[in-house]
């Protein structure tokens, strides 16, 4: 199997939008949940539900990769699963290292989506001598001394770094130094990195704020709603009640 030094995706040479490619492993997965079905086809609808895009959407990104479908009968579920791992360059082995073994560095390593997409954890790294040789997912943790060699050694060009903000800079440049050309950073900083690297932010905490953001927004929507039945029952209290509150004496027929 061939190594990610020397091999890379042409999503940027084949002209694919960014936001195609951001999609293709939402469709990736929803495929790979109907192939461990053995689900042999699937409709543009379908398919569009399940990734929780829009169908037009999900037809014109597929249009990037020349895949255009069957009518009548949809798009074949394995060759799509092969086309979309082919473009994102996961027929191929990614040997990837892990700096910063801490609490979030160890559940990355531990987690067995890597390993099923193509990603292999090659090493581990951390700063703390105490770490020095101990095993974590069955990987011994290496010192940070070591790091241009471990990625010279392992062939890796992608590197994750959850260290803490203090040090992920420092860190990030020593991995671009070493060769590395694509960074998913868990550390809550912006790095900065010269042309030709590629780094992917990933901040829990934004995460949560913006939905602390929609929740406050939904909590006051539907303050204003009972506000607005509160007001309307009132309206019609008072309009059923007479000048003085009484309510108005029914006239004989």
């Amino acid at each position: 199997m061939a190594t990610g030094r020397t091999h890379r995706p042409a999503t940027r040479s084949r002209g694919i939008p960014e936001a195609t490619v951001a999609r293709l492993p939402l469709y990736l997965r929803a495929l790979t949940a109907l192939s461990e079905r053995s689900v042999p086809t699937v409709s543009s609808e379908e398919l569009a539900a399940a990734a929780g895009v829009n169908s037009a959407k999900l037809r014109k990104d597929f249009s990037y990769l020349g895949s255009y479908g069957t009518r009548g009968v949809g798009y074949d579920v394995e060759y799509l699963v092969y086309q979309i791992s082919r473009e994102l360059g996961l027929t191929q082995d990614w040997p990837v290292v892990i700096v910063g073994i801490g609490n979030l560095g160890a559940a990355l390593a531990n987690y067995g989506g890597f390993a099923s997409r193509g990603f292999r954890v090659a090493a581990l790294i951390d700063a703390d001598p105490a770490m020095a040789g101990k095993p974590v997912a069955g990987i011994p943790v290496q010192h940070t001394d070591d790091l241009e060699r471990i990625i010279r050694d392992n062939g890796v060009s992608i590197g994750v770094i959850a260290t803490p903000a203090g040090a992920a800079q420092q860190v990030c440049d020593r991995l671009v130094g070493a060769g590395v050309t694509s960074i998913l950073n868990f550390a809550p900083t912006v790095l900065n990195v010269p042309d030709g690297v590629d780094v992917r932010k990933v901040d829990l905490s934004i995460e949560l704020q913006i939905l602390a953001f929609h929740e406050q927004r939904k909590a006051g929507e539907e303050a204003a709603a009972d506000a607005g039945v509160a007001a309307a029952a009132a309206r019609r209290e008072s309009a059923e009640q007479g000048p003085d509150g009484d309510v108005p004496a029914v006239m004989p027929a």
